[in-house]
């Protein structure tokens, strides 16, 4: 049988790969929203300098 290990190991695990998760899915999403950000500036950039 193998060893077990101690409760705190795992609570410490458990926290450690939630939190990892949680920081990688907001980073994701902050990127995403900063890409959609810098392309609405870029447009009204465009927009505004244009001339007929």
């Amino acid at each position: 049988m193998p060893q077990m290990s101690p409760l705190w190991w795992e609570v410490l695990f458990v926290t450690f790969v939630m939190t990892y998760f949680l920081f990688n899915i907001m980073i994701y999403f902050n990127k995403k929203n900063m890409l959609i950000s810098k392309n609405l500036k870029n447009n009204k950039i465009i927009n505004l300098t244009w001339m007929w």
